[in-house]
């Protein structure tokens, strides 16, 4: 799956798609009020070793795609080992916790392939798990 198939990919309805240097964060902004309170992306691609180097991003062409799950949904889909020590963080299309997030729920792939049909129902799963944070967040009506 090539970088612009998988960043189109994180356009949902109520997602502000953000861009820097290379990077794209999807945020769950369902009121436009990003600006006025920022928060973390449900999704991230990430093309260098700026925030890490446990990836080796710097390889031509390689990628990762960030999924933020639930905690024990992350855990179930990466077979239980949360440890990012357990994986190998530089394998291409397989799903591993991410180096760095792995205990917070998010899951990583590098370059997505053969993987893409689980990668695209997480990225289902992530933003309506984001979507559902962000709904309990907003103000009650009359609040």
């Amino acid at each position: 799956m090539d970088l612009a198939t998988v960043t189109s990919a994180l356009r949902y309805p109520d997602t502000l798609i953000l861009e820097a240097d290379g990077d794209v964060y999807a945020i769950c902004d369902p009121d436009g009020t990003y600006e006025q309170r920022p928060r973390n992306g449900w999704a991230t691609v990430v093309t260098s070793d700026a925030h890490d180097a446990a990836s080796d991003l710097s390889r031509p062409g390689v990628y990762r795609l960030n999924i933020g799950l639930p905690p024990d949904r992350a855990a179930e889909v990466v077979g239980g080992r949360t440890d990012s020590a357990e994986h190998d963080l530089t394998a291409l299309d397989v799903l591993m916790p991410h180096p760095v997030y792995g205990e917070y729920g998010f899951v990583c792939v590098l370059n997505p392939d053969t993987t893409w049909p689980e990668v695209a129902g997480l990225l289902d799963e992530a933003h309506a798990h984001a979507a559902a944070r962000e709904g309990a967040r907003r103000p009650r009506k009359g609040q």
